[in-house]
């Protein structure tokens, strides 16, 4: 079998946290969608044929893809005698849909799981299809495959995607439910429904034991002394090489990665995931913290997703709940949206800072790599220098970004790469739109 992990045009309203990373690559309740991806793919393993995983994504992602999940785009040209798994990018991480899609694949028979927007259907989700049907689709199409095979849809998708998904189509099914992404507030309240069941999944699947009632390590965790540690209302997972620190509470559920630093008189509770090499102190709760990123003074967050290689300075916090105590809206662009939710903080793209005693209003959307000052009261594009409360916001050239990205990895010993540094200047090319019509910049 063959898995293609495709990303569809509504992929974009993920922004900005998908500027820099695929979106099967986003970490919601501890897991990303590309884990439960690898997982099917080992259990559906035959003998010595691996079951391969690609990835359909934006082209300039595609360096990234190869370089940090070894993916690779697929071939332009349908497979033969495989079954296919077809998996949109955007669909929420969790227990559930890695069980949906292991009853999809266990059917056995061609089947497709569609969106459905009001009652319409809108977007494929998930498909099955069998060798056999795609080899009678293939024959069916013989005179036209050879003039199709170099030709692209309006997504940038090869066109033996295409015809799979009209494959797809043809065997809807409503025997299964999946649910996708489909902005970015989503992946925060998606988080909080998921990780009680992704902890526990954890436990069961992993190779862990059990310190105490309720916390589960990995070798090479150390706990300080005189913490408080609380399980009622989840477990505790911490993997390699986790270390926290003296005087910490800690409630579950949460997860923490492999050499995450607690600092010491840390709270973190509430439904929290860290990812690996994060350090992390303050009060923290009901929020996604992707690798790498640095939030270790004194602090709050609350509710809300930051992306790799941010570093929030002391005293940042942010607010995620309003005065009134009613429902939050969002804004995406010149889009303002009913969110639905009582809680929710910021979402913060990649390589972003805050300044020492930075305020951020509830549910601002960041940018990635933007510096913030001072009070954040609306929402920051990329690339720029926001200091309102002072009258300055001003363009963040890339260069800049790229000679901070260098001092950032060689701080944490990673390597620089030719295809991290692109990024840079692919995703500043791409976020040119947010900064022409915000209304804060006079660039």
């Amino acid at each position: 079998m063959q898995i293609l992990c495709f990303e569809d045009s509504r992929v974009e309203q993920l922004c900005p946290i998908v500027h820099a990373r695929p979106a099967y690559a986003i970490t919601c309740a501890s897991f990303r969608l590309l884990d439960w991806l690898k997982t099917l793919a080992k259990d559906r393993a035959s003998g010595a044929k691996a079951c391969q995983i690609q990835g359909l994504i934006r082209e300039y992602l595609l360096p990234i893809q190869e370089a940090d999940h070894g993916l690779l785009a697929p071939a332009n040209e349908l497979p033969k005698d495989e079954d296919v798994l077809l998996v949109n990018a955007r669909l929420v991480p969790s227990v559930q849909t890695y069980e949906t899609l292991k009853q999809l694949v266990k059917s056995g028979e061609t089947a497709t799981v569609i969106g459905k927007d009001n009652g319409v259907d809108t977007e494929l989700l998930a498909a099955f299809i069998t060798a056999a049907e795609i080899a009678e689709g293939t024959t069916e199409r013989a005179q036209t495959t050879e003039n199709d095979s170099a030709s692209t849809d309006s997504n940038g998708a090869t066109s033996p995607l295409s015809r799979l998904q009209q494959l797809a189509r043809e065997k809807v099914s409503s025997r299964f439910t999946l649910k996708a992404f489909q902005w970015p507030h989503e992946v925060v309240s998606s988080h909080m429904d998921a990780m009680n069941d992704s902890v526990n999944y954890r436990i069961e699947h992993g190779d862990y034991t059990q310190r105490e009632d309720g916390v589960f390590v990995r070798p090479g965790v150390t706990i300080g002394e005189y913490g408080s540690i609380h399980t009622s209302g989840g477990a505790i997972v911490l993997d390699e090489n986790v270390r926290v620190g003296p005087f910490c509470f800690l409630e579950g559920p949460l997860h923490a990665g492999h050499s995450t630093r607690v600092i010491e008189h840390s709270a973190i509770k509430d439904g929290v995931s860290l990812g690996h090499t994060v350090k992390i102190g303050g009060e923290v709760e009901a929020s996604v913290i992707e690798a790498f990123t640095n939030k270790q003074h004194h602090g709050f967050l609350g509710h809300s997703y930051l992306g790799s290689w941010i570093n929030l300075g002391a005293g940042t916090c942010n607010s995620d709940l309003k005065n009134t105590y009613g429902k939050i809206n969002i804004e995406y662009g010149d889009r303002k949206m009913a969110t639905g939710m009582q809680f929710l903080g910021c979402v913060m793209g990649d390589y972003s800072k805050s300044a020492i005693n930075t305020g951020i209003f509830t549910g601002k959307v960041i940018g990635v790599c933007s510096m913030l000052y001072g009070f954040v009261t609306s929402n920051v594009p990329s690339y720029v220098n926001y200091a309102r409360l002072f009258g300055q916001t001003s363009l963040l050239p890339p260069d800049v970004m790229i000679n901070t990205q260098a001092r950032m990895f060689a701080r944490r010993k990673v390597e620089q790469r030719q295809c991290d540094m692109d990024l840079i200047q692919a995703m500043y090319d791409r976020t040119e739109p947010e900064r022409e019509t915000s209304e804060q910049l006079g660039l």
